[in-house]
């Protein structure tokens, strides 16, 4: 479950959660997968009644951007589109901001999820297995450089 809800948060503790946690690798994709998928899902269906109902009785009126003056993202969001957002969305964005952003830019909510998940297994397979070979991988490269670095003892 702690892997599942911090995969909600930042995608990258998915895997790291998985193998603390001493998961299986496949076990740790999937729930990966699936925690920044339930954000997905969620935002983009009910992000409009989340923010009327919710975020509006707290913000404070902000002034209307100036639309003369590009985002800091505005170009790599024209190139790109959606797939660059989804791409991006695992490995540099959160899942909620990466859905946010990906809900301001397509109202297609199934071309959303369909990017986002692919974009969710793809990375979820790319990083669960980054982290748990190259941990093990990690750990023998430094106990052959350091030999006894990590034993208690010294």
């Amino acid at each position: 479950m702690s892997v599942y809800l911090s995969s909600m948060i930042k995608f990258i503790f998915g895997p790291i959660g998985g193998k603390a946690a001493g998961l299986h690798l496949i076990t740790t994709m999937i729930v990966t997968a699936a925690g920044m998928m339930t954000v997905v899902v969620a935002l983009t269906y009910f992000g409009e009644f989340l923010r009327k109902k919710i975020l509006d009785r707290f913000r404070k009126a902000r002034p209307v951007p100036d639309e003369s003056k590009p985002s800091r993202y505005s170009g790599v969001i024209k190139k790109y589109g959606l797939a660059g957002i989804a791409f991006l969305t695992p490995v540099i964005l959160t899942p909620i901001g990466g859905t946010i952003l990906a809900v301001s830019v397509s109202p297609n909510r199934e071309k959303i999820l369909l990017y986002m998940l692919i974009s969710a297994c793809v990375w979820s397979v790319i990083l669960s297995s980054a982290v748990y070979f190259g941990y093990d991988a990690l750990m023998e490269f430094i106990e052959r450089v350091q030999p006894g670095l990590f034993s208690s003892g010294n």
